[in-house]
């Protein structure tokens, strides 16, 4: 069992986990940008076909259920390695969306959940923070596990101007040992996704060429 604690999973207290919540709602800029992701994600939804049964972890504090309750029959479970962020989605989400919602805590790296439980896993904003190539790949492996069908998977990748930019910047910070987030160079994830097991079926950009935010569809070969 991988059993690594990442640095940035235990800063969350409930009113750091509220204040996360209402960042994607308190300028134009991040609202529209938390439209432009659930555009993303709804995208990637419907090319694997409208899953019956989604894993949406890390689920914050549900930013992306209403999006996956639209599906009527779907089973959404939803998990957190941050309780605060769980107490949190609890407290805000509406009594009917709640009801939907199967929460739970975990970690990324121990999933407690059978083999090929469920019909795709939905993972936003958690690869970009994870620095080691070793941890990505556990946290791919256990995904592979837990799907039967597909994965979609967003982190920071290079080849555009907001990724130049940072690297420039970058170039010039002093940082402590450990690195919070961090741009994947898209040719080393891409083989990381196939040495877990995976087929790359597509990718969607949140603005190509500009923004370094991009959302993998990984498909798991049938056996």
């Amino acid at each position: 069992m991988h059993t690594t604690q990442l640095e940035f999973s235990t800063k969350y207290t409930f009113k750091h986990a509220l204040r996360y919540h209402d960042k994607h709602r308190n300028t134009l800029s991040h609202r529209l940008s938390n439209w432009r992701e659930q555009q993303m994600a709804a995208r990637a939804l419907a090319w694997v076909g409208h899953p019956t049964t989604v894993l949406d972890l890390p689920c914050g504090t549900g930013r992306f259920w209403p999006l996956l309750a639209r599906k009527e029959d779907r089973t959404i479970l939803a998990a957190d390695y941050s309780k605060a962020m769980l107490a949190v989605a609890r407290e805000i989400t509406l009594p009917e969306l709640l009801d939907r919602v199967k929460i739970f805590p975990c970690s990324a790296f121990d999933i407690p959940m059978e083999d090929a439980s469920v019909d795709h896993i939905f993972c936003m904003r958690l690869l970009h923070h994870i620095t080691r190539p070793e941890d990505r790949l556990a946290i791919l492996k256990e995904f592979y596990r837990v799907t039967r069908d597909t994965v979609a998977i967003s982190l920071w990748v290079d080849g555009n101007y907001k990724a130049f930019r940072r690297r420039k910047l970058e170039a010039h910070r002093t940082y402590k040992t450990y690195q919070n987030r961090i741009v994947l160079e898209r040719a080393v994830v891409e083989r990381e996704f196939v040495d877990a097991g995976f087929v790359i079926a597509d990718h969607f950009d949140f603005l190509k060429f500009y923004s370094m935010w991009r959302l993998y569809v990984l498909k798991k070969p049938k056996s």
